[in-house]
């Protein structure tokens, strides 16, 4: 089977690859295009293994929130230019909706299902986009909650909370501009719980020895007895809660109230209550080594 350069040309525009390799792939393929397009992503296979050992720890936070699901997904580049590439923010948005349709039980799950109304799967169009782009890249997390779901994302993609609520009306505007509000302040002071009473006993214990430490360490203190240092630790139990709990942090916009006092200032003005019940943060990137690229070792390995 002939083809033109125009074919040539249809082929690189379809997927992105080299003038030679779409070329060397039609040739190869007869002038049969989708055989074309097979090689290609087959070529894309083996450069992609070549790539998995590249440092991938930027790229975007991002969320999905349709038909009573929300979704929060984390997928890594290698660069940050990567994140405000147009096809990448539409693999992230494609991915999260498809654990939001299909409720994949990991990543690798994930990468089997449907991408979109499409006949590839999430892990085809990931892999395709790593042959496009040109770096390594990644799902590296996701969180699915069931209910009504509010969510902030930040920076483009740098930080995103999203909160899952219990409340009558859900399409009320108020409550929708409170949670989001909620979310920013998520992003903003990042509690570790919801509340006092999500906080693991263990950690609690062993946060009272720390502080029990810290007193006993102040020459102050050394002539008190036991009970006056356990009501001291108390005290400062206390402020841990303010700083770790959602519930229990000082509002940000208002530091008269704190996030519980808000809700229920918000929801005495529309009639109805507003109950989180469940949140999630990711920090794009947060634990993972970060790539460090040596500009001058770089120069000298190309001049030789």
């Amino acid at each position: 089977m002939n083809f033109t350069a125009k074919d040539v040309a249809a082929l690189r525009e379809t997927t992105g690859c080299g003038m030679m390799d779409c070329k060397k792939a039609l040739t190869e393929a007869d002038g049969n295009v989708d055989k074309a397009i097979e090689l290609l992503r087959e070529k894309g296979l083996a450069a992609q293994a070549k790539k998995a050992g590249r440092i991938a720890s930027e790229g975007m936070v991002d969320t999905y929130i349709a038909d009573g699901v929300g979704v929060m997904i984390e997928v890594n580049s290698e660069t940050d230019f990567v994140a405000k590439n147009a096809e990448f923010q539409a693999l992230v948005k494609g991915a999260a909706k498809a654990v939001a349709v299909h409720a994949p039980a990991d990543i690798e799950a994930l990468k089997a299902c449907k991408f979109e109304d499409t006949e590839f799967t999430v892990e085809d169009v990931l892999r395709e986009k790593i042959l496009k782009i040109g770096e390594n890249m990644n799902i590296r997390r996701f969180t699915r909650l069931e209910g009504t779901c509010v969510s902030y994302v930040h920076g483009g993609g740098t930080e995103a909370a999203m909160v899952l609520c219990d409340v009558a009306d859900p399409a009320n505007e108020t409550f929708r501009e409170a949670a989001r509000n909620v979310c920013m302040q998520i992003v903003a002071m990042h509690p570790s719980y919801l509340n006092r009473e999500e906080v693991p006993a263990e950690v609690l214990e062993n946060e009272k020895n720390i502080l029990l430490a810290q007193i006993k360490n102040d020459p102050k203190n050394a002539n008190k007895p036991e009970n006056i240092l356990e009501k001291m630790i108390g005290g400062k139990i206390g402020k841990y809660y303010t700083e770790n709990c959602l519930m229990d942090q000082v509002y940000v916009r208002d530091d008269k109230l704190t996030v519980g006092a808000y809700l229920k200032q918000v929801g005495k003005e529309i009639g109805m209550e507003i109950n989180i019940k469940a949140f999630v943060s990711y920090v794009k990137g947060e634990g993972l080594e970060k790539r460090v690229d040596d500009f001058a070792s770089e120069v000298a390995n190309m001049s030789k």
